[in-house]
Formats: C-alpha cells, sequence, structure tokens
C-alpha cells in the first residue's frame, strides 16, 4: 500500500477506523468499536482475508475504544504506519469550511466548537489526542461535517431570532457532510448523469440521523441545524421540538438549560419511546410492543414531512437516496418513510427493497419517476481522500 491513511471516525456511540489507500481504494485493515458506554460492547478488527479478531466487552468510554483499537493492530495486524490519520470532526462552525492540518490552534477550536455538538466534537477530540500521542510525527488533518453545508443559502441558515444572537454565531450548520459529499457523487454515477444537473434528497439514518436537500452536487437546505439536535428523530436524540419546551421544563420541572439539553441529546429519541436507541432492537419489539410500533411510526412520519417539503422546495427530485446504517439495511423503514408519496412519484418496490444486499442499488420500479436509490456510505474514503487533497493540494480524487 503506497500512501496508507488511516482514517479515524469517532462517533456519538462507536470508532470506526479504516487504513485505505486513497488512490486504490485497498484496505489494509478496518475494524469497528460498537455500543460504547453500553453494558456490551463489541470490537471486530479485520485484516486480510483471515477470520476477524473480535472482542466482547465493555468500553466505558471512547478512550478505552481507542485503546483497543491500537490493541488490535499489534494482535492482528498489521502495523500501522501510516503517511498521515485523517479525523471526521462533526462541528467547524463557520471558522473551517474545508479539511485542516491539525496543530494546537486547531484542536483549541474544535474544543471551543464543543457546545455547539455536545455528543460528537469531544470524543473527535479524543481520538485527536490520541492519534497525536501515537503517531506525534506524522501529518494529521481534520474533516469537517459542517464543511458541505457552506454552501447553504442565507434564508436556509439564518434563524430568525435576536440580532444579537446571531452575532453570537446562531444560525444553521448542517452535519453529515462527508457522507453526503460522497453519496450524491455516487448516485450521479449509478444513473450515469452529471452531479451538476441532479436535484437529491438525500436520507443519512443511523444512530444520529438527517436529511438533506441537494442541487447541483451543493447543499441547499438540511434537517440538522445549529447542533445535530434539529431535524429527525434519532437514536438518543429528540430532533424538532417546540423551542418554549426548555422554558416551560423550568417553570414546571425545575430543569435548567443543561438538563434539558441532556435530555433532549442523550435521552430522547428512540431511547425514550422504547428505552432502546438501536433501531434492530426496536424493529424487533415492534411484533409484538405497540410501543415500538408507536416509536416507528413517529420515526418514518418525520422523515416523509422532511421529504415531502424538500420536494417542494426543489421543485423536483431526480433521485432519493437512502445511507446510513438504518438507511442502508431496514427495508421497513425505507418504506415506511415513503408510503403515500405516490403522488409525487415516489414509490418503493416491494420485492426490490426486500432482496438483502449490501451495494449500491435501486429499490423503486423500473422506470419511476423518482428512483429510490441504497448507496452504502463511505465516509472513511472520503475521509481519507479529502486528506490526501489537504497534504498534496489537487483535488481530492472523484467517488465516481
Amino acid at each position: 500500500m503506497a500512501d496508507p491513511i488511516l482514517v479515524l471516525n469517532t462517533g456519538s456511540s462507536s470508532i470506526k477506523y479504516e487504513l485505505v489507500d486513497p488512490h486504490t481504494r485497498e484496505r489494509s485493515a478496518k475494524g469497528l468499536v460498537e455500543r460504547i458506554g453500553q453494558e456490551q460492547g463489541r470490537l471486530t478488527h479485520r485484516s486480510g482475508d483471515g477470520p476477524p479478531y473480535v472482542r466482547d466487552r465493555a468500553f466505558a468510554d471512547h478512550g478505552e475504544g481507542l485503546a483497543a483499537m491500537m490493541e488490535a493492530f499489534v494482535a492482528a495486524g498489521p502495523e500501522p504506519a501510516p503517511v498521515a490519520v485523517g479525523h471526521r470532526v462533526v462541528h467547524g462552525g463557520d471558522r473551517f469550511a474545508e479539511a485542516v492540518l491539525i496543530d494546537d490552534s486547531v484542536v483549541a477550536a474544535i474544543e471551543e466548537l464543543a457546545p455547539l455538538a455536545p455528543l460528537h466534537n469531544p470524543v473527535n477530540l479524543t481520538g485527536i489526542r490520541l492519534a497525536r500521542k501515537v503517531f506525534p510525527d506524522v501529518p494529521q488533518v481534520a474533516v469537517f461535517d459542517t464543511a458541505f453545508h457552506r454552501t447553504l443559502p442565507p434564508e436556509a441558515y439564518t434563524y430568525a431570532v435576536p440580532g444579537e444572537w446571531r452575532e453570537l454565531g446562531v444560525r444553521r450548520f448542517g452535519f453529515h457532510g462527508t457522507s453526503c459529499a460522497y453519496v450524491s457523487r455516487r448516485a450521479a454515477a449509478f444513473l450515469g448523469r452529471d452531479l451538476a444537473g441532479l436535484d437529491l434528497i438525500v436520507l443519512h439514518l443511523g444512530n444520529g440521523a438527517s436529511a438533506t436537500a441537494i442541487s447541483g452536487g451543493r447543499s441547499v437546505d438540511t434537517s440538522m441545524g445549529m447542533t445535530p439536535l434539529e431535524g429527525l428523530v434519532m437514536g438518543t436524540r429528540s430532533g424538532d421540538v417546540d423551542p418554549a419546551l426548555a422554558g416551560y421544563l423550568a417553570r414546571t420541572g425545575g430543569l435548567d438549560a443543561e438538563q434539558v439539553e441532556h435530555g433532549l441529546s442523550h435521552r430522547g429519541g428512540l431511547l425514550a419511546l422504547t428505552g432502546s436507541s438501536d433501531m434492530r432492537e426496536v424493529r424487533a419489539r415492534s411484533r409484538d410492543d405497540e410501543g415500538a410500533r408507536l416509536a416507528l411510526r413517529i420515526y418514518t412520519r418525520r422523515i416523509r414531512k422532511y421529504v415531502g417539503a424538500y420536494h417542494a422546495l426543489l421543485g423536483r427530485v431526480d433521485a432519493i437516496v437512502f445511507t446510513g446504517g438504518v438507511g442502508e439495511h431496514d427495508a421497513a423503514t425505507r418504506a415506511e418513510s415513503l408510503a403515500g408519496l405516490e403522488r409525487l412519484g415516489i414509490t418503493v418496490d416491494a420485492a426490490l427493497n426486500e432482496t438483502a444486499s449490501g451495494g449500491e442499488r435501486a429499490v423503486s420500479p423500473a422506470g419511476a419517476e423518482v428512483p429510490v436509490l441504497v448507496i452504502p456510505t463511505d465516509e472513511e474514503w472520503e475521509i481519507a481522500a479529502q486528506t490526501l487533497a489537504r497534504l498534496a493540494g489537487p483535488p481530492a480524487p472523484s467517488a465516481g
């Protein structure tokens, strides 16, 4: 592998990592530490063609997860010798419009932005700090989720709030940018069309979930806002609620702002409705649990509302793209999220949708007015490509 880049994608409850060559897309190793902070976690490390190296145990925090990742490289190989480390960082605020080389000032800026993404920026920093210690002489690059949404027009990113609040940086930023950048290019390639001429709705559904309207490869609206809390119902995040909620709970329940924010970010979403943030568990329970069925109706209704809104905003839709763990693997969520939109030319073919496949595919009928696609995201490759571009100067390689 000529130019291996170690990619760290440190999420709210997981760590994905890969040793990838951005030129060839060859992966010499990849792994996942999942369910961090829960009673039982799992590390799965793959290298070569042999069986995976698996460890089932609890990971109290991301520090333990990252340490376990390094132990897996030692135990199962290969020895990581990256030319660079690329880090996913969720929130770049209005300071970072593109990937940047990490130095102490960048670390300080990411830390200052942590209040805007309290579930993510702190754990992103954990990965950065550990990697800088383990690989002190290797360049490190931060790739920001918010950067893709720098094309939002003022009418999309401006909140109707007092001017002094806006001066403090209150605005919509948007997230899941690396995923949106990747899958929008792949959708264009799948359709055999130029991305510059396409209007897309990308539904990234995982533990975090978002909807994004993309016109000509540019983000024009997105459901997540100043923080990743706004928008769709998620694993532990509530999504849209009445802004007066905080004041009401302060008056009636004695809760302060930090308690309300923690409840909405850490105790909301599917977890609040069912006791589990894992869509697989909620879907399994729904067979005989009305509470789980209600949660699924709430979840998919919110998605359907955003699809309809973005259809109106774009004026036309050339494709709807599902991605993320839930979007890629949960056929029922895809069908339920688009049910009733036939008048808009949006339909899902039941047989195609139910067919198990891990690749790029259409799940709409042949000749559908609006193709419905499943495009597995590859945020790790996107991060590696942007890392290489930052080091070398030329544009990032095309995903097509």
